[in-house]
């Protein structure tokens, strides 16, 4: 941390190496005496390699894209030319007409832009500026922007996009100068439609100032689209220091001191808290994977033995506008803590004097890396960052080398203290720490999937086991990512004879109302009517039989008929040709006797036989056995059967 004394001679040096010999009272197009002296009042006289390089070129009325390590002041790049622009119009503007738009991908960063340039703004006469973010009432915006006007708007695309949406009472066709900062994460986080259709709106004669510290291929599509023939600027960092130069070249800001180290997955969380322990009274940031991990870990590492007394604030994304602010202004001003957070504390935020950064689990996006790392040895400062590895996650270093962002090793500490057991002591008595860190953890290997570099961070190498022991867990959460890929389980001991449905919340409110659901539930099941027994999958349910109609029986009888006529034609053929005898198809047909009549009715019963064939027979030879004569005999007959 930088003391409020006299530097130390590495800071000194540190800060010699960020500034260059050029003065901002000396930059041509000169500066104007109020914004060298609102300079002054700031502490800035010399400048930064980016901003001697790309004042000048703004003034010179040029479009700029500059590639710029962060924490170089890419801010007073961008603010110190718009307040010149504007300072040099011949007559004041009016209230409605916009003059410079500034863009930034978040709230906090277009705040902290907004507070940075306010000293500079002051200076302007008959020029407002506002400040134009989410999380306030867009009615109250728009009746004052309506009433007020503003000339300068600093915010986010979402909320800038709404208001040129619904007011037309803003007037761009004057705008002197566009600024889009932190572009790569603009358009990563989903702004491209918002920031094509602001600019679709602005006049083409305009400067515009593109500023990223990673330029992507989406970047320089939209460098395209959104500038005129740009200047480049590319900053690049030379090390001094015989050690980094032996790493190679660097994207990262000079006084910045980069490190890892390769942690056993089960020993991970008891490095992070030995880490922490030797650089107490330090400023630290650890960043984690995801909001779930930062909710677990803000409660857990408080309550260790070992950090009591060390204050722990949590910061993310899912926090609402309040406590995320507030979090942030607690955090800036401490002069030794801990903040625990997510990528949404990774770019463009300015927290003072940040000693120590800490990458627990490794960004899904390459390029967030350097952002993270950036929040310490900011402008002329000095700091360190760590990122901690797994054993199988060792090729990140190289990957991270070949894109200028070197790393020296740190080995782990031999002897550490085991904070799993006191973790697990926590959760027995108390149900949220055992929730917070089974929803953590599920969240953790979910993000884990999501990584932009696969081939590194492979997901189906997870051990499952040790991670989950690491976290203190009491058991293994069932997921399907566990359950359908065979991950592993070794080294996971989990606690005998315990029922985890008897843990309570200590918090005496929500353990009551626990209770209340889980009566109302037992509730529920026993007024639930039984479950019939399940079906065997072949064994299909008997479909119960609907009345048929006239038409339906009809049918059915026709087709009946038609086959007993056929049937007994069949059996003539047969007769005739000798097939079979006469005994045989009467008994067929259904001609002869029944099995219990006597001998009489035997002789009747030939002799009607004999009657009906000699009848039968006249017919087939009238028909020359045509097919014809046979269905004229079968409409006969159904006739017959029908009266």
């Amino acid at each position: 941390m930088a003391s409020s004394s006299s530097p130390s001679p590495a800071t000194a040096a540190a800060r010699k190496r960020a500034l260059t010999e050029q003065r901002f009272s000396d930059l041509t197009p000169a500066l104007s005496a109020e914004v060298v002296e609102a300079l002054d009042r700031g502490g800035f006289r010399r400048c930064t390699p980016v901003q001697a390089a790309t004042i000048p070129l703004l003034l010179s009325h040029k479009d700029v894209a500059v590639d710029a390590a962060t924490g170089s002041g890419k801010t007073l790049a961008f603010v110190v030319p718009i307040v010149e622009m504007l300072r040099r119009l011949p007559s004041p503007p009016k209230p409605h007409q916009v003059l410079g738009i500034i863009i930034s991908p978040t709230r906090e960063l277009s705040s902290q832009i907004y507070n940075v340039a306010q000293p500079f703004f002051a200076t302007l006469k008959g020029v407002s500026s506002i400040l134009l973010v989410g999380g306030l009432d867009i009615r109250v915006e728009l009746e004052k922007v309506e009433k007020e006007g503003a000339n300068i708007l600093v915010g986010t695309p979402g909320k800038l996009f709404d208001i040129m949406e619904r007011l037309d009472t803003l007037e761009y066709k004057h705008l002197e100068i566009l600024i889009l900062d932190e572009a790569d994460r603009l358009l990563d986080m989903g702004f491209q439609k918002q920031v094509t259709s602001i600019i679709s709106k602005l006049p083409k004669l305009r400067r515009t100032g593109l500023f990223s510290a990673t330029q992507t291929e989406a970047v320089e599509e939209l460098a395209k689209a959104g500038l005129r023939n740009p200047v480049r600027v590319q900053v690049k960092i030379e090390a001094n220091d015989a050690a980094q130069q032996d790493l190679g070249p660097s994207k990262t800001p000079l006084g910045l001191r980069l490190e890892y180290m390769i942690c056993e997955p089960a020993k991970k969380s008891s490095q992070l808290v030995d880490f922490l322990v030797q650089n107490t009274g330090k400023k630290i940031m650890v960043y984690f994977a995801t909001c779930a991990c930062v909710d677990y870990w803000s409660v857990v590492l408080p309550m260790l033995n070992l950090l009591k007394g060390s204050p722990v604030i949590a910061y993310h994304g899912k926090m609402k506008q309040g406590p995320r602010e507030k979090a942030l202004a607690s955090f800036s001003s401490l002069s030794s803590g801990i903040l625990v957070c997510t990528d949404v504390a990774a770019r463009g935020l300015d927290i003072p004097h940040v000693d120590l950064i800490v990458q627990y689990d490794p960004p899904q996006d390459p390029n967030v890396f350097v952002h993270r790392a950036g929040r310490t040895a900011r402008y002329d400062q000095e700091g360190d960052a760590i990122v901690f590895l797994l054993p199988t996650e060792d090729a990140y270093v190289d990957f991270l080398k070949l894109r200028g962002v070197p790393l020296m090793e740190r080995v782990c500490s031999p002897d550490i203290v085991d904070i799993v057991p006191q973790i697990r002591a926590a959760a027995l008595e108390d149900r949220n720490i055992m929730e917070k860190g089974l929803r953590a953890f599920v969240s953790f290997v979910r993000s884990y999937k999501e990584h932009h570099c696969s081939f590194i961070f492979r997901w189906k190498g997870l051990e499952v086991g040790k991670l989950a022991m690491e976290y203190g867990l009491l058991q293994i959460p069932s997921m399907p990512e566990v359950k359908h890929n065979n991950l592993s389980l070794k080294g996971f001991f989990p606690l005998g004879n315990i029922d985890f449905s008897q843990i309570k919340f200590k918090d005496k409110t929500r353990e009551k109302q626990r209770q209340k659901a889980l009566k109302r539930k037992a509730e529920e099941l026993a007024n639930e009517p039984p479950v019939p027994e399940k079906r065997i999958p072949w064994e299909r349910p008997d479909k119960p039989k609907r009345k048929q109609t006239g038409k339906q029986r009809q049918t059915i009888q026709t087709k009946e008929d038609m086959d007993e006529l056929t049937n007994e034609y069949r059996l003539l053929k047969k007769l005739k040709r000798g097939v079979i005898d006469e005994d045989e198809y009467e008994k067929l047909t259904g001609f002869g006797g029944s099995d219990g009549e006597g001998s009489d009715g035997d002789a009747a019963g030939k002799g009607k036989g004999k009657e009906r064939r000699s009848k039968e027979q006249k017919k087939l030879k009238q028909r020359g056995g045509k097919t014809g004569g046979r269905r004229f005999e079968i409409k006969s007959k159904l006739k017959s059967k029908r009266r």
